[in-house]
């Protein structure tokens, strides 16, 4: 069965009206319904949280396993989720990723919810 791509959010935005304005496809539904799911977890409201108010908003996976109380592993799955979702983007120095928020990625998502 092959995977469905997620469509980053901001791509998703940049296609679809917000859901009260026009009818939204099946294909756009199932992507933004991805993207939401990827919010739709206590840990990575927390991760995003945490990294939204780590000092310069940018913050290494070792900076939040010990807060967040989860394995580095389970830790940089939950933040590969949030990148491929487009809330977070990554940047690699030597062996650390740092992740910061994407500007204007959760109000991306609260727009194609509004009610307008």
């Amino acid at each position: 069965m092959p995977t469905a791509q997620l469509i980053p959010l901001r791509d998703l935005q940049s296609c679809c009206a917000p859901l009260t304005r026009a009818a939204i496809s099946q294909q756009n539904a199932e992507s933004l319904a991805r993207s939401l799911k990827a919010l739709a977890d206590p840990a990575r409201l927390r991760l995003l949280s945490m990294v939204a108010a780590h000092e310069d908003s940018e913050a290494c996976v070792c900076d939040l396993t010990d807060p967040l109380g989860l394995s580095q592993p389970t830790v940089s799955h939950h933040l590969k989720v949030l990148v491929d979702a487009g809330y977070l983007s990554v940047t690699k120095r030597g062996t650390w990723h740092y992740y910061r928020l994407v500007e204007g990625a959760l109000s991306s998502a609260a727009n194609l919810l509004a009610a307008v």
